[in-house]
């Protein structure tokens, strides 16, 4: 789904002169790190729109003539840049005139309203003033009050990217309850209790070489074995990460292997030549794992965690998620070895998720 941000432009954009009309081009002075910062919302996908009041323009003490000018410098400049607006809706208005498009009534964006398509959810009102608070709240978006000292534009791009890709999904059967806790876009903030020492550490694995933030609450029948518990936080964690991932437009897609001390464990989607270029895995749509283990474990149980449950994890998070698994890992130290596919999955998952544009990686159109 379509994800927007309706952005005012003076005061927001630009800085807003003392007498409140652009009206020269020696008048256009941006607002700090908007550049970056809109190209950087572009890259997570965003679809920009203006929203903006001009009061009085066309009339004796605002004419077009004057206007024009330093509009299309501030426009030509930002899509000089890379940046550009799919629509620039303009209200010309005095408050006097009591029409329909002054915002904060919705009039400008009246087909935007009309079309159920695109994601409410994730789309944003940004502006200097209340006015444009009150327009986000009533078409049903987040409003973001932009403060050229205290919320500038950067401080923006860190809210919107931080609550983009997040997600909590919790699982509840006779058997186990359980709660996943995932952040695409930061790493560090990790805490697991499930019960399973050994277990919480390989998640921590996956957590840190992802580069992701990562919260597991599990209470399973622990009593019984940690059988539904490992398999309920696969499918949780799978759900999370997919739910987070939301229209995967820009994400890297594809992944890793790793070696660990005499261990080498590889984790692959599909062979790409002869001389055994791979990748990781892939955010596909389409779940298929396969396991090549060429070694069997070395140990039945490394700490808690009984050995024949870590495919039986990847199976289940994979097939939740969407993805297309392969795995293998060599001889060794069972320890190792588990602990390598779980750091490998890791780094595949980093690369996967990394975001590097704003398209949708895949020639069918969807994933």
């Amino acid at each position: 789904m379509k994800k927007y941000l309706f952005i005012d432009r003076d005061g927001t954009l630009v800085k807003e002169p003392s007498d409140f009309q652009v009206d020269a081009t020696d008048k256009v002075v941006f607002e700090k790190e908007v550049i970056p910062a809109l190209l950087k919302l572009q890259e997570l996908g965003y679809t920009l729109v203006m929203v903006s009041n001009q009061d009085g323009l066309g009339t004796p003490s605002f004419p077009l003539e004057t206007f024009t000018p330093a509009h299309e410098l501030i426009v030509n400049t930002l899509e000089s840049q890379g940046i550009r607006f799919e629509q620039i809706l303009i209200c010309p208005h005095k408050p006097e005139d009591n029409c329909e498009c002054r915002k904060p009534k919705l009039g400008l964006v009246h087909s935007y309203l009309l079309d159920q398509s695109w994601d409410r959810e994730h789309s944003y009102f940004i502006g200097d003033r209340q006015t444009d608070v009150t327009m986000g709240e009533r078409m049903g978006i987040t409003p973001i009050l932009y403060q050229t000292d205290k919320n500038g534009w950067m401080s923006i791009v860190r809210q919107i990217a931080g609550k983009q890709r997040c997600a909590t999904v919790r699982r509840t059967t006779r058997e186990t309850d359980i709660e996943v806790s995932v952040n695409l876009d930061e790493s560090g903030h990790n805490h697991f209790e499930t019960g399973l020492g050994f277990f919480e550490h390989m998640l921590d694995q996956i957590a840190t070489h992802g580069g992701i933030s990562l919260q597991v609450t599990a209470h399973g029948d622990l009593q019984v074995d940690e059988h539904h518990t490992i398999e309920d936080v696969g499918i949780a964690l799978g759900e999370a990460l997919l739910k987070a991932l939301g229209d995967k437009r820009g994400i890297g897609r594809f992944g890793f292997c790793l070696p660990m001390d005499e261990v080498y464990a590889e984790v692959f989607a599909d062979k790409l030549d002869d001389d055994g270029v791979t990748v990781a895995l892939d955010i596909s749509g389409r779940p298929h794992v396969e396991f090549d283990f060429k070694a069997a474990f070395s140990a039945d149980k490394v700490g808690t965690l009984a050995v024949q449950m870590v495919p039986h994890f990847f199976e289940s998070l994979a097939v939740a998620m969407g993805l297309t698994l392969h795995m293998r890992v060599s001889a060794g130290n069972c320890h190792h070895q588990v602990e390598a596919l779980f750091k490998a999955f890791g780094r595949a998952l980093r690369q996967a998720l990394t975001c590097q544009g704003h398209e949708l990686p895949s020639s069918k159109g969807t994933l």
